[in-house]
């Protein structure tokens, strides 16, 4: 609520009970990002109010998503999470599932979804060249993006970085970046 009362309108949650919770408890003009892993099975519950969804990783969950923004009678923005980091841990689309589901938003498959960008995680390194190539390769698939010329592929965001790798990130052109951590500590 502090930061709220400072002005700030948009923010993210990782689970999906707590954004749905926070989401009843808290003023309705907040702009709610779910910055986490979804579940297809957990898209309905956030599916009537989430401003954007980060991190989506698969055509199956991009199906899901317009199934559910139908139903809701709206379109849902999405960022299309890109695996960008050289651990397995990490989710994302490789290079030929993100040229598959452009290709479905090329053949209007998704009329209730809307691109808006893309996003990804660098390594969990010291090294940061590593991070900076994970970044620039980002930033290259982000700029190809653009010319895709698709009416529900609007690339704005090129959310990348976190709290501890932000400003690389922003050096390498993120214009988006997820810094709970350092405005609210560590989660317990």
């Amino acid at each position: 609520m502090e930061l709220y009362q400072l002005g700030q309108r948009d923010f993210g949650e990782n689970y999906v009970q707590e954004l749905v919770d926070k989401q009843a408890q808290l003023p309705k003009d907040i702009r709610w990002h779910f910055i986490g892993h979804l579940q297809s099975n957990k898209v309905k519950y956030i599916a009537p109010f989430v401003h954007l969804i980060h991190g989506v990783d698969s055509a199956s969950l991009v199906k899901e998503i317009n199934k559910q923004a139908l139903k809701n009678g709206r379109t849902i923005d999405v960022l299309l999470q890109v695996f960008i980091a050289s651990e397995e841990t990490k989710f994302g689309l490789d290079d030929n599932e993100l040229a598959a589901i452009v290709d479905g938003f090329k053949k209007a498959e998704y009329g209730n979804v809307r691109v808006v960008g893309l996003m990804g995680m660098a390594s969990f390194t010291e090294n940061l060249t590593i991070v900076r190539t994970e970044f620039k390769k980002l930033k290259q698939l982000f700029d190809s993006l653009l010319s895709t010329g698709n009416v529900n592929i609007k690339p704005q965001f090129l959310s990348m970085g976190m709290s501890a790798d932000y400003p690389i990130a922003i050096e390498e052109g993120s214009n988006m970046v997820r810094i709970g951590s350092l405005l609210f500590g560590s989660r317990n």
